[in-house]
């Protein structure tokens, strides 16, 4: 069974590019292994991450990032059963916020910045999908 898994937290120290870079090669490390692809959005106060793949798979790699202390005020955004993938090209996809259009946030949030702990699940993954439509996704990590 797939599920789909939207998370969004903040992280616990200034975010440098070394630790981005360091949870990126992580995942693009760990996740094939596991059957798990994503998109992972990062702005200078916010992780945001769907993760895709088998249900244990998924809630393991949920809870290990629950735990892990470069984030704090984990949240869960969206749960579902899915019948197929949207992020199935990517091991772990990259969209660098700052980059976006801020008419494309001011879309589905209440200002130009992403805030997904002040918006719902199903808008915030309606704005991964647009992402992923207008090919702004940075890199696929294959």
């Amino acid at each position: 069974m797939l599920v789909r898994c939207l998370y969004a937290s903040r992280p616990s120290t200034p975010l440098t590019g070394a630790v981005l870079n360091s949870i990126l090669d992580q995942s693009r490390k760990n996740n094939p292994g596991l059957g798990v692809t994503g998109l992972l959005c990062v702005s200078e106060q916010v992780f945001m991450q769907v993760l895709e793949g088998g249900r244990d798979e998924v809630c393991e790699l949920y809870n290990t990032i629950v735990r892990d202390k470069r984030h704090q005020q984990v949240r869960l955004l969206s749960y579902e059963e899915i019948t197929e993938r949207q992020f199935g090209n990517w091991t772990m996809g990259q969209v660098q916020i700052a980059k976006i259009n801020p008419a494309l946030l001011l879309k589905y949030f209440k200002r130009a910045e992403l805030n997904p702990f002040d918006c719902s699940g199903k808008a915030t993954m309606a704005l991964l999908g647009e992402l992923v439509a207008t090919a702004s996704i940075l890199s696929r990590g294959d």
